[in-house]
């Protein structure tokens, strides 16, 4: 169902959702039958030229297929507000709740922060005004990132676990392995003790008095990647080939209406190797290729899907720093990042030449879904409609 301008445009003045998703009793969720939708955090922190500048990209499908498909966005900005961080947990919080500051510790270790959600993401939203299962609606995060496992819930009072996303990352799947691993009879004492040391560690890292268990669909999505892949971690995709291969899995097993993919791997690039940030900038481009290629391929997503890629932060390009390519220390160039949107009723092979704030990415995604995102700060970009 396409949404047209004058839906974007009545949404904008009455402070709602899409007109043509419209919104629904958040006391009795009813079926959902908007379109799927799929976020892809072009993560790590990546600059505007290496990205979406046409002449130096390293994205070249991004910059030439699918900005075509929809509209490009090249200057979108993070707020630089007092006590902001323009790094990758909180980036994606602000794509996430459409909110800065809108989190809080969630049990920090040293050089270890975990931030959790103060106000509802996405996810929440979505499963509280529609009947859809946890399994459909997917984060996929990176090994190297585990403080972004906390993004599943939030704690605002109205949301929170009961509409949780579930989560795909190593992180979880090794949960099920040991959990697995520790009911094999056959195992001797030594054995068991170590797969329960193993077990303890990863339940340790979530300091939240709650944690909910994987669903029964995800555990089963785990048990057929065992079969496939082994325990040892060394069959499977790592780095960010892993989240393309568990995005394209759960397109074909889970069947997600809502999935974000935090794409991580240019971040690398802090140790001074320029080469492994824009060797990750290329391997995330093949990897949202392949994304946008299975779902071409799918009937069911087919047509009915809406893509917005957008990165969680900018970097610096100051080449006379002792370390290039940082982003910790607010500069300029941090807080500019950029959006590409295409799919069902966006129009095709716009440039949006204004500045959008990164907090509009969350709004806009709830409209087009068809529900109220009411913390979120930004506004609807009723421009990308066709």
């Amino acid at each position: 169902m396409a949404i047209d301008r004058r839906t974007f445009n009545l949404s904008v003045a009455a402070g709602l959702g899409s007109a043509a998703f419209p919104l629904h009793s958040q006391a009795a969720s009813s079926k959902y039958r908007g379109p799927n939708v799929i976020i892809i955090r072009f993560g790590g922190g990546v600059r505007r030229r290496e990205t979406i500048d046409p002449t130096h990209t390293f994205a070249p499908n991004l910059v030439h297929n699918l900005a075509k498909r929809g509209v490009l966005i090249p200057d979108m900005r993070i707020d630089s507000l007092g006590g902001g961080n323009t790094s990758h947990a909180e980036g994606t919080l602000n794509i996430l709740t459409g909110r800065y500051l809108a989190y809080r510790d969630a049990g920090s270790g040293v050089l270890d922060d975990r931030l959790e959600p103060t106000q509802p993401t996405l996810f929440e939203y979505l499963r509280r005004a529609f009947d859809i299962p946890s399994h459909q609606a997917l984060l996929i995060n990176g090994e190297d990132r585990p403080q972004e496992e906390f993004f599943t819930y939030g704690v605002h009072g109205h949301y929170g676990i009961k509409f949780r996303s579930e989560m795909l990352s190593l992180h979880r799947f090794k949960l099920y392995k040991f959990a697995r691993i520790l009911e094999d009879p056959a195992m001797g004492d030594e054995a068991h003790a170590e797969a329960q040391k193993q077990y303890n560690a990863l339940l340790a890292a979530d300091r939240r008095d709650i944690a909910p268990e994987q669903s029964p669909e995800v555990e089963r999505f785990w048990g057929r990647w065992r079969q496939t892949y082994g325990d040892t971690g060394l069959k499977n995709p790592r780095g960010d080939r892993l989240l393309t291969e568990l995005a394209e899995r759960a397109l074909a097993v889970l069947r997600p209406r809502l999935m974000m993919v935090n794409y991580q791997d240019p971040d690398y690039v802090h140790w001074g190797n320029a080469s492994h940030y824009t060797r990750a900038i290329a391997i995330i481009d093949e990897g949202i290729k392949r994304i946008v290629a299975a779902v071409d391929s799918d009937p069911e997503y087919r047509g009915r899907t809406v893509f917005v890629i957008t990165p969680d932060c900018g970097r610096d390009a100051n080449p006379l720093t002792d370390i290039p390519f940082q982003h910790h220390f607010n500069s300029r160039e941090a807080h500019q990042t950029w959006a590409v949107m295409f799919g069902p009723g966006i129009v095709r092979d716009r440039k949006l030449d204004k500045t959008i704030d990164q907090t509009s990415v969350a709004a806009t995604i709830a409209a087009i879904m068809g529900f109220r995102a009411d913390a979120a700060e930004g506004r609807v970009l009723s421009e990308i409609s066709a």
